[in-house]
């Protein structure tokens, strides 16, 4: 029979050489299998585990060994401070996703009407968190993956978020005829050649929600393009991209007409998201 301490401690032996936070990945699966918070692992130790607690426990390992995201495991992550239903049909929620968001909320009026659009929705992290920080903003989300967009309506519905309506779309072919406040998105941008799409947790994530055709660039043009017949006067675009795309995207912007264009760095001091205004 193994305790709590002796399962995680085989757990992490084993996990060490695939993960940088074996010890974490190890207590998270563990607390899945028992429905537990990570407090009773340590209030807990000598726990005896029955055997179909360690049969899953096991069978979790062992998936995550060969480098399955423990997010998809589990099925959920947290984003924003709020539980998000995950599967290998989006991608897993980043913390540098957060300034996206941060720099949302920081364009909508708190207690006055106001339309946005997110773009590639995945898991409705953005256009919930907006929603639900922005009661009074009309959100629109959108994806072109049926999957995807199931899963964004399970986590609206599981967050009670009612100021949201999804459409199944490519980009902007199936929306509303709507003027937006706000385009905001987090697009593919990874270069189809890039090495780190065979690294990591990335190697399990869709790869059409990574993947962008002119060394990541393509899909960011398209929707600086088409935002601008959809954004009203003074309307805002915000894109999420890599960390050495800043010129690129800045170029793009100004070449297509926005003004104020710049760049906000991320938690780590990396050039992540860009924003222009629509005066035209």
């Amino acid at each position: 029979m193994h305790s709590i301490k002796s399962a995680l401690a085989d757990a992490v032996d084993a996990l060490t050489s695939i993960s940088d936070s074996a010890l974490l990945d190890a207590e998270v699966l563990l607390c899945h299998v028992l429905q537990k918070e990570r407090s009773y692992l340590r209030a807990w130790p000598d726990k005896l585990l029955d055997p179909e607690q360690l049969e899953q426990f096991w069978a979790l390992f062992e998936e995550r060994r060969q480098g399955m995201p423990v997010a998809y495991l589990i099925g959920h992550r947290e984003f924003w401070s709020r539980d998000f239903h995950v599967s290998p049909d989006v991608l897993i929620p980043r913390p540098d996703t957060e300034l996206l968001v941060e720099l949302g909320l920081n364009l909508i009026p708190p207690d006055a009407p106001f339309k946005l659009i997110d773009l590639g929705t995945g898991s409705g992290i953005i256009a919930i968190t907006l929603a639900a920080e922005r009661p009074h903003a009309q959100v629109i989300a959108t994806d072109l993956n049926s999957a995807a967009l199931e899963i964004a309506k399970q986590n609206a519905r599981h967050h009670h978020i009612t100021n949201i309506h999804f459409y199944q779309s490519d980009w902007f072919n199936n929306t509303p005829d709507i003027q937006f406040d706000l385009v905001i998105s987090n697009p593919p941008y990874i270069a189809e050649d890039d090495s780190h799409l065979q690294e990591g947790d990335v190697r399990f994530e869709p790869q059409t929600a990574l993947v962008a055709a002119q060394q990541g660039l393509r899909d960011i043009q398209i929707i600086a393009d088409r935002s601008r017949s959809h954004l009203k006067t003074q309307g805002h675009l915000l894109i999420e991209h890599g960390y050495n795309q800043q010129h690129q995207i800045q170029t793009i912007f100004k070449g297509l007409g926005y003004d104020k264009v710049q760049t906000y760095q991320d938690l780590s001091g990396q050039p992540r998201v860009t924003y222009g205004q629509w005066n035209k």
